[in-house]
């Protein structure tokens, strides 16, 4: 979010991110008391899934606080390193968790309830939050062009209603990679649906659905997470010079090349070297994610609460004149505002905001739907493949 791009509205900015992952974007829905008390035996949460949800949706908030605020060179290395990793981070662990993903109607119910809902309710509440908000009363609702970070939401619907696809298809990320790389040459794409995201994040989700549990614990090693030290060094050096260079937008993935006025052969080179950085950032990331139940581990039930939310928080202050006020432009300022970024979201995944707002994000609707019969729901079930973990996959998100 560069300065010519803080019109949030229904503006293709980026912002990432985050069904639970089974159901919608950031969070798999929690006990009745949102506490640390385990799940029954056989299906307790891992503490590093939670922990890394957690820590991405912070910098998804971050991310967008400090967009408001690139006054130099060195904020805007910053705000680029991290839009380098924390949207395709959520993706991967989306994509992870959406392994045993099928058209079922337990799952299409979950997707309904924990996606499609959120989207819908989301969507027209930023809508009037900008018409009446910003005292801007041509502004209309419209469920075909995610405002500001909902296109996640999006995405992951799209995302998981394919999964069967890419879970028969010979060589998934090989096709990913491909569409991916169409994306990018493909302007008449347009706006609707953010397909243009869709496309150029797909090979994350596809990666997601491919990985074992054990490429997460190599990833965990000592030997990544030193690694990852000279890694994040080498990838500040290249934000530094890309400033000048490298238009923002390629990090949004929200346009093609002749969109950004380069020539079309290029789209396919910055997709593949984007997506490559991403990913070494990611596994950086992931490395230093805590293994063991932290203070923060429950709120990583909560990350769409906190994903869904924030974005009014930075939408209040940009039609406030908030983020122009001289102090957060200097480097205090700019601690600040990420102190209170973090503090804000931190809250926003907390079990009080979820338990009053849960009939809106994560709403069970048995009204809507039709009940199965039994037999049925046991002819239809097939043994979940063992994750080697002990998390619900079909509820967990990113």
């Amino acid at each position: 979010m560069t300065n010519s791009q803080r019109t949030y509205g229904n503006h293709r900015a980026p912002l990432p991110p985050a069904e639970s992952l089974a159901d919608g974007v950031p969070s798999p829905r929690a006990p009745n008391k949102e506490n640390d008390r385990p799940a029954p035996s056989g299906r307790q949460r891992d503490a590093f899934f939670d922990n890394a949800k957690y820590l991405a949706i912070l910098l998804v908030a971050v991310g967008h606080a400090w967009g408001q605020v690139l006054d130099d060179r060195a904020m805007e290395t910053a705000y680029r390193i991290v839009y380098t990793f924390h949207m395709p981070a959520f993706i991967l662990i989306s994509g992870y968790f959406s392994r045993g993903f099928d058209l079922g109607p337990k799952r299409v119910k979950r997707l309904i309830t924990g996606v499609i809902v959120p989207y819908v309710v989301f969507e027209t509440a930023y809508s009037l939050f900008e018409r009446y908000g910003n005292g801007n009363p041509n502004y209309g609702v419209t469920l075909l062009d995610p405002t500001y970070h909902l296109w996640f939401l999006c995405a992951l619907v799209i995302w998981r209603v394919t999964t069967p696809v890419w879970r028969t298809v010979r060589h998934p990320l090989a096709v990913s990679l491909v569409l991916a790389a169409l994306g990018s040459v493909s302007p008449q794409i347009g706006n609707d649906l953010e397909l243009q995201r869709v496309l150029q994040f797909l090979p994350f989700f596809v990666l997601g659905l491919t990985l074992r549990p054990e490429h997460f614990r190599q990833v965990r090693h000592r030997s990544v997470r030193l690694m990852s030290l000279p890694v994040l060094a080498a990838a500040t050096a290249v934000a530094w010079y890309s400033v000048p260079r490298m238009h923002i937008d390629w990090l949004y993935h929200t346009s093609a090349a002749q969109e950004l006025s380069a020539p079309w052969w290029s789209g396919p080179i910055m997709v593949f070297g984007t997506l490559a950085c991403s990913l070494v950032l990611t596994a950086c990331f992931l490395s230093w994610v805590p293994r063991r139940r932290m203070w923060f581990t429950a709120l990583g039930a909560g990350t769409m609460y906190g994903y869904l939310l924030h974005g009014f928080f930075v939408k209040a202050g940009i039609y406030a004149g908030w983020f122009d006020h001289p102090a957060l432009h200097e480097p205090l300022g700019v601690i600040g505002l990420t102190v209170l970024a973090a503090a804000v979201t931190t809250a926003l995944c907390a079990a009080p905001v979820r338990r009053a707002l849960r009939c809106v994000v994560e709403p069970k609707m048995a009204w809507a739907f039709r009940q199965q019969d039994p037999a049925e729901v046991t002819r239809g079930h097939a043994p979940r493949e063992n994750s080697g973990t002990c998390t619900r996959d079909e509820k967990v998100p990113v």
